[in-house]
């Protein structure tokens, strides 16, 4: 089960039965299923103090996310920063819900075992969020 919390902010207005079919679907196509997922979006002050609390890091980001999968069945806690979503979509050029989507299943992504820090694994990532969102976008999802 996929279920979208908020801390701080106003929930964003996502198509939850057809993000929740999209995850499944892009899972998938790497192999897995899809178990709990719980999506908390939040803002920034509260990003920085899960990144600092829980990863030791002092820097803010768009995601982060908390792996609790078996081998076959993605599962976990993501923290999406809709503060740093907004700022990257602005940066970016891209439309707002478009980045959000790409962070949402950015998430997803890493629970299926992409990671995105290591030399050449940002290309990856990238082009597996690409070909995720062409998925989202081009088909009846």
């Amino acid at each position: 089960m996929t279920t979208f919390q908020t801390e701080n902010v106003k929930m964003p207005r996502i198509d939850r039965k057809r993000v929740r079919a999209w995850i499944v679907q892009v899972a998938a196509t790497y192999g897995r299923t899809v178990g709990p997922l719980n999506y908390i979006f939040c803002d920034d002050d509260r990003i920085i103090e899960v990144n600092r609390q829980f990863l030791g890091h002092d820097y803010y980001t768009d995601i982060i996310t908390f792996d609790y999968s078996d081998t076959k069945k993605v599962s976990g806690d993501m923290y999406i920063s809709l503060d740093t979503v907004l700022t990257n979509s602005q940066k970016y050029r891209q439309e707002y819900m478009r980045e959000l989507h790409r962070v949402i299943i950015h998430g997803v992504l890493h629970l299926c075992g992409i990671n995105d820090k290591g030399p050449g694994e940002r290309a990856i990532m990238e082009a597996a969020e690409c070909r995720a969102l062409d998925l989202l976008e081009n088909e009846n999802i």
